[in-house]
């Protein structure tokens, strides 16, 4: 069993495509974790807010399967192959962590934004504080706890659990 974390986002219909992607995901993993919802502005283009969460589970599917089962759940949920990466999006779906592998390929692990955005961080210790980096070598609480970028606000939201 693999221990993962996957971060949802949303700045189109955004209550609608977050509460589809843990339909989805529920169907497939096991053990499952939702952070809280955050609002926050768009970050890197000029566009509608965002709501952003984390989900913790535990699954069996492979690393490259459930890569690309991530990509099937975004395109079912009106997701193209052509966004743009700084666009508006019915639904992001990013693994964060699989376990505590370090790769490129299928997919960047650990996820680079993970330090770099409060949107995925907060959530992210929310339900993970004593998860470590592998390659910060820190925990996610001492993570968050030195994160420092003011330009980045977030707030949580009213939402219910499918």
């Amino acid at each position: 069993m693999a221990q993962i974390y996957i971060s949802l986002g949303s700045n189109v219909d955004k209550e609608h495509y977050i509460r589809q992607a843990l339909i989805a995901l529920k169907a497939h993993l096991i053990e499952f974790e939702h952070s809280s919802v955050f609002e926050s502005e768009a970050v890197g283009f000029a566009g509608n807010n965002f709501y952003n969460s984390v989900i913790g589970a535990q699954t069996q599917i492979p690393l490259p399967q459930l890569c690309q089962l991530l990509k099937q759940i975004e395109r079912e949920n009106g997701r193209t192959n052509n966004d743009k990466k700084f666009s508006p999006r019915t639904l992001d779906l990013d693994l964060l962590f699989y376990d505590d592998v370090v790769c490129d390929s299928p997919a960047q692990l650990p996820r680079d934004e993970i330090t770099k955005n409060a949107f995925v961080l907060q959530p992210l210790a929310e339900i993970a504080p004593d998860f470590y980096h592998p390659t910060a070598k820190q925990t996610i609480a001492q993570l968050w706890d030195t994160y420092n970028n003011p330009k980045q606000k977030l707030w949580k939201v009213e939402f219910t659990n499918p």
